[in-house]
């Protein structure tokens, strides 16, 4: 705990998206003061005909703290 599950568009390349992973898990280590062997990220494309359906319509409304703007 945590786990962190990063959805975005195809296109980027194995190391940026490691290099995204590692950050982020920097990150929470830093502000949630955890150790990070209990941290986990994971990078998962997903084609821009599904976004909707595959991530927006899955979130729940009071869980979403970050909304786009597209």
């Amino acid at each position: 705990m945590p786990h962190i599950n990063i959805k975005m568009y195809p296109g980027r390349s194995e190391e940026v998206k490691a290099k995204l992973a590692k950050h982020t898990k920097e990150f929470m280590v830093k502000e949630l003061e955890m150790d990070e062997k209990f941290i986990s990220v994971s990078v998962e494309d997903i084609d821009k005909e599904n976004w909707q359906s595959e991530v927006m319509d899955k979130i729940k409304d009071e869980e979403l703290y970050e909304r786009p703007n597209f």
